[in-house]
This record gives C-alpha cells, structure tokens and sequence, in this order.
C-alpha cells in the first residue's frame, strides 16, 4: 500500500491490486464560485490529470464543493471505471457513479470497500453542507485504510472505530476548515488539528496521512498545527505529514 501526496484531498493510492484516487482536484489556482460566494484556491497540483496513469476506482467523498471535485476532476471521473460515492452525488453527477451506502461494501477485485459516515461540520448542519461520506479499504495480507473525507466529528470516528478491529492507516481531512454561512464562520467544518490526533487515539491507527490542511484559503490550521498537536499528544511518530509530490509507503 503506497499514498501520493497531489495536492488538497486528492492522493493517488496504490492498495493490492487497484489504483485509486480520492476526492480528484487537479483545477489552477484561482477563485471558484458557490453560490453567491468564491472559494480560493491558492495552489496546483503537483500531479495533473493526466500523469496519474490508470485509474481503477475513484472515493469521491462528496461532490458539491469545489474543493473536492472540481471543473477537471469531473472531467476525471469520465475515464475511471469505477466512481464509489454518496447518493446525492449520484443524482447530480448521473449514471456513472455508483452510490456507497454508510456500512454497506463494493468488492472490487480482491479489495473490500465499505462506506462509513462522515459528518462536514458540526451537528446539526448536514442541510447546509451536504452528504459526504468516507471509506474504509480491507484485503488479504493488506493493511485496514480508513480514508475519513470531509467530516469534523470525533462522534463520527468513535463509530468507526467501533465497527472496526484495527485501523492501520488513517488518511484524515484536516485543516479546520471555516465558511461564514456556518455558524458565522466560527465552526469547523473538518477535523482540527487537536481533533485528527485525537481521532487517532480513538482509533488506534498507528500510522496517519492528512489531506486537505492546505492549498485553499478557507483552511485554519496546517503543517505547523498539525505538528504540534500530534507532537503534544505523544503521537507524533504516526504522522506522516507529506509535501505534495511526496509518497507514503506502509511498511507495517
């Protein structure tokens, strides 16, 4: 199992016998419109499009904010065979993509794919920030990957950690992302930096990757943050704090 840092959410996952690829950005930076506001994107990424190779399969934790799929990401989705995401992202994006269930699996190869809850922000607001979900990745011989998409509660990871024996790899949205028709702008809408390494106690990963911390402006905490707070709780020997371009390669 191998992760390639690309930049934002999107990583290039070699696991078993697939390749995958989560939440896939690969826009400039510039400024991206929702609705009546602009969400700015003040890097690229250090993989294009077209350089990934083939594709098996990709976790598309949620599809309406540009920040996780964007004018070239979706472009993306055409040429991979396999698009696993939530249902609301189905009925917008069409046909293609197959729509993962909370709990339920998709078999894919000798790779076992199951969908686990996320939750983007605090409770309470699901109808102003959308369904997302997150996956876990289980096979023979291979390390259990709980890749935790856009989602900021550590109630949500405990249910995880429930359903699951081990977690060997955690590849945790982080950054704390911030928006003002959140709680004024005052609410995380993705996992602290505080909050991914106490996720990690919580679930026992030995080993964790963070996205998204970094290349949008609406992002409160990074590489620093990060650090420190794994530094603080003793854990900062899981970490594995990537620079885009960069790969982590499990070694048990």
């Amino acid at each position: 199992m191998s992760l390639r840092y690309v930049g934002g959410p999107t990583a290039l996952l070699r696991y078993g016998d697939l390749r995958l690829v989560t939440d896939p950005t690969f826009d400039a930076p510039g400024d991206y419109p929702v609705g009546d506001r602009a969400m700015v994107k003040d890097a690229g990424p250090a993989v294009a499009a077209g350089d990934t190779g083939p594709v098996d399969a990709v976790l598309l934790s949620h599809d309406q904010h540009p920040d996780n799929l964007d004018r070239s990401g979706r472009e993306f989705l055409d040429g991979v065979p396999l698009v696993l995401t939530t249902a609301a992202a189905c009925s917008r994006l069409g046909d293609a993509p197959t729509p993962l269930p909370n709990w339920a699996t998709h078999e894919a190869g000798s790779v076992r794919i199951t969908g686990v809850p996320a939750q983007h922000g605090p409770d309470g607001t699901d109808h102003l920030t959308g369904e997302v979900t997150g996956f876990v990745l289980q096979g023979e011989g291979l390390p259990t990957v709980y890749v935790s998409g856009d989602n900021a509660s550590l109630d949500v990871v405990r249910a995880v950690a429930g359903r699951f024996d081990t977690v060997d790899v955690a590849v945790l949205f982080a950054g704390a992302a911030r928006a003002p028709f959140v709680e004024g702008g005052e609410a995380d809408l993705t996992l602290s930096s505080d909050a991914a390494a106490e996720a990690t106690r919580i679930l026992g990963a030995r080993h964790v990757v963070p996205l998204h911390f970094e290349h949008w402006a609406h992002f409160t905490q990074g590489r620093e943050s990060l650090e420190e707070a794994f530094g603080r709780a003793g854990l900062g020997e899981r970490l594995h704090l990537l620079k885009p371009g960069e790969t982590y390669t499990y070694a048990g």
